[in-house]
């Protein structure tokens, strides 16, 4: 069944205008009439209005100007322009102007029922993602999430109602998807925003050094524990601590997580007494959780603590709408620090930005933007700004033999595969200097070696001492 909306249509053609506001009516809508730009504006600013329907030519006030006045006053009523043939060049100019769509005359009623109904299902979609946003606010100042897709406002939705919760959440979802930005927006915008948020990183440290950071040590627990240390438990007491890549986490930090979520106590290395701590875990990865735990590096019991609240992350392939609007943001991001100021992207850029297949997800899309705000030599960027893999569409001699798939087709790959492949495309296209790869890819030299360890690539033996420097 379909909701009612409010349509309003403006057309100086009085049988047209007619004819259109009757079968939207026997739609079930509520339509109102008018015949002219200063009559459909002047209704607009009385309240509530879900889609627009004006002609683009009708006297002194003519649609153009009709769809600038609701993008200024209604930013989220959808406006569908009418044109005639002769008309078709101001539709196109409507639609670079913020239309949704055009309908050239004389159009035939499924097609006005077509492009009203997803008009519609664009229009509440706005609404329900500015209302879910409009949750996420906090007082506190934090990175904004950027997106408006269906998969996105998912997501908002189940942040805006773990938020005041205390129960554990599970993020899931591939490399550079944005983890850590939505532990945040759940810590922000919870009970526990006035108190730490402490993120540690479990596949950047050794097993060894990673339990003594994440649960103290007492002086002289080994050597060169030269003084009592806190662990991250307990500096994030009452507030929250994010595990990321919690699938990296060796069996004996397993089990003493387990303990801790269980007893709410830690016991610091070398320590003989337990201290109580309220702290929420938010934990993220980018692996099979479940697929670890049946090859049984990944205790059972632990999964199961931790996906109280599982929250899956939509790649970019799973979303490519929101690439726009995700350039635009790190346009304006990166933009800001350089000598000339780049404030825009030419559709051909935009083209190739928004059919890439984006591996390395939203990190690797906002690098690419640094890096073309960088060499850009003029106010908008050209596709010669862009990385030649972009540019090109090239593939790896990996990728060619196996070729990366759309999620939603008959064959796909495991995330590892995807990793694989990803890693040894930006190799390739560093020439294996790995300080560029861990810049490219968002993570440090060390999760590098460990990601070309697990998958079975050699870097190469760096000698001790010595640092390998991003070429000039």
């Amino acid at each position: 069944m379909i909701q009612p909306a409010m349509i309003l249509v403006a057309d100086d053609d009085a049988v047209a205008r007619e004819l259109l506001a009757e079968a939207l009516r026997k739609e079930g809508h509520h339509v109102e009439a008018f015949s002219s730009g200063e009559a459909i504006i002047a209704r607009g600013r009385q309240g509530l209005v879900d889609l627009v329907l004006t002609d683009i030519r009708m006297g002194a006030v003519d649609g153009l100007t009709v769809l600038r006045e609701f993008k200024r006053t209604n930013p989220n009523t959808v406006v569908v322009v009418l044109t005639a043939f002769g008309s078709l060049e101001g539709a196109i100019e409507a639609i670079k102007q913020g239309a949704y769509d055009y309908l050239a005359k004389p159009f035939k009623k499924e097609d006005i029922k077509l492009v009203v109904k997803r008009g519609l299902d664009h229009c509440r979609l706005l609404r329900e993602n500015a209302r879910f946003r409009q949750e996420l606010k906090s007082k506190e100042e934090w990175p904004s999430l950027v997106g408006s897709s269906p998969a996105m406002l998912e997501v908002y939705k189940l942040v805006a109602r773990v938020a005041n919760g205390r129960s554990t959440v599970l993020l899931q979802g591939e490399s550079g998807t944005g983890k850590e930005l939505i532990a945040r927006a759940i810590h922000t915008n919870g009970p526990r925003r006035d108190k730490p948020f402490i993120p540690v990183n479990c596949g950047a440290l050794p097993d060894t050094l990673l339990e003594s950071e994440m649960f103290g040590y007492e002086k002289g627990a080994f050597t060169g524990a030269v003084g009592t240390k806190m662990g991250l438990f307990e500096s994030a007491n009452e507030g929250t601590l994010f595990l990321d890549e919690i699938g990296e986490l060796g069996q004996g930090l397993q089990v003493k997580l387990l303990r801790v979520m269980q007893d709410q106590e830690v016991r610091r290395v070398g320590g003989t007494t337990s201290t109580r701590v309220d702290v929420r875990i938010i934990a993220a990865t980018n692996r099979d959780l479940e697929q670890l735990v049946k090859e049984g590096k990944f205790r059972n019991d632990l999964f199961y603590r931790l996906k109280v609240v599982p929250i899956t992350l939509p790649s970019l392939a799973e979303r490519r709408e929101d690439i726009p609007m995700l350039v635009h943001h790190f346009l304006q991001k990166c933009a800001a620090g350089t000598e000339h100021a780049v404030c825009g992207v030419l559709p051909e850029t935009m083209a190739l930005l928004t059919d890439y297949r984006w591996p390395g997800n939203v990190r690797e899309l906002e690098n690419v933007i640094e890096r073309a705000v960088s060499l850009s030599h003029g106010p908008v960027l050209t596709p010669e700004d862009l990385p030649k893999v972009i540019r090109q569409g090239a593939l790896t001699e990996t990728e060619t033999r196996y070729p990366l798939t759309n999620p939603h087709d008959e064959v796909s790959l495991t995330l590892e595969e995807v990793e694989k492949r990803h890693l040894i495309r930006v190799l390739k296209e560093t020439n294996r200097n790995k300080v560029k790869a861990a810049k490219i890819l968002g993570i440090d030299r060390r999760t590098l070696y460990r990601m070309a360890e697990r998958f079975g690539l050699d870097l190469g033996e760096e000698a001790e001492g010595t640092e390998e420097k991003e070429p000039t």
